[in-house]
């Protein structure tokens, strides 16, 4: 098996900075069978939407602005999910022998790396199974519960993911809270369902410690090498590739239109953008 590509950068950087990265990961894929992983912080806490959420409908937009909380919107589908004291990961591959061609099956297989990650940790968790119907349906944050094969502990949600899929491509990524901030959740959320975040547990709760994020990396790393049974090779960007990065950044996830899901902006598909 071709070995994966690994991208650490834990110095936390901004929203839309960290979307034009995975995108651009996204966008690079060769037509040959391809996989990165890559693991980064945020600079300050920073929601992001998902790519058809209304967000009059989920976000109190003036409390954000009033409390220097940055707004994005990304790429893939999914709930509102606050970015604060975590560590997000992403994965990009077009390697269908290993993850299958499907959506469901994908996400699956990398929950249960993550979950191996997770017991590197000495942590047990497990697939979520079927969630409420009013949270399918409904407004709630990512975090209000886990949905199905999702990671939870105790019947609590550890890591939130979402995925989008462009023929046997994918970007998938997710949010892994290192300590929690249900009260932040709910001041930036529109959802009426009182205590939004408090469905999630964060690593440094499961643990009952504070959790170090080099520490928490290296045992999902871990987990993810031996599960897939593959190994890494760290990618380094060059000048070009930031130049890239810049030009996503600027296009899409630094403009308003984009951002207030405007239909100007909102029905333009990524793979459109030079």
């Amino acid at each position: 098996m071709e070995p994966w590509y690994l991208f650490i950068d834990l110095l936390p950087h901004p929203g839309a900075f960290n979307m034009a990265v995975d995108e651009y990961l996204f966008r690079r894929l060769a037509k040959d069978t391809q996989t990165t992983v890559r693991f980064y912080r945020w600079e300050r806490p920073t929601v992001s939407l998902g790519h058809s959420q209304r967000i009059e409908d989920v976000l109190d937009l003036e409390y954000c602005r009033h409390q220097g909380i940055d707004v994005v919107r990304r790429i893939t589908g999914g709930k509102l999910v606050l970015h604060s004291r975590e560590i997000t990961y992403s994965i990009v591959s077009s390697d269908t022998k290993v993850f299958s061609a499907t959506l469901a099956e994908s996400y699956r297989r990398i929950s249960s790396a993550l979950i191996l990650g997770l017991e590197k940790m000495a942590l047990r968790a497990r697939l979520a199974g079927p969630p409420p119907s009013s949270y399918s349906r409904g407004n709630m944050p990512c975090f209000a519960y886990p949905a199905r094969d999702e990671i939870e502990i105790e019947g609590r949600k550890i890591v939130g993911s979402a995925q989008k899929r462009v023929g046997e491509r994918f970007l998938q990524h997710g949010s892994i809270p290192l300590q929690g901030d249900e009260g932040l959740l709910d001041r930036v959320s529109l959802s009426r369902e009182s205590g939004s975040g408090g469905k999630m547990i964060s690593i440094s709760e499961a643990l009952g410690k504070e959790a170090d994020v080099e520490w928490v990396v290296e045992r999902l790393v871990d987990g993810l090498a031996e599960y897939f049974k593959i190994r890494f090779e760290p990618l380094v960007f060059g000048p070009s590739d930031d130049a890239a990065v810049q030009r996503i950044q600027e296009r899409r996830y630094a403009n308003e239109a984009w951002t207030m899901g405007r239909k100007e902006a909102i029905s333009i598909d990524f793979l459109d953008f030079g």
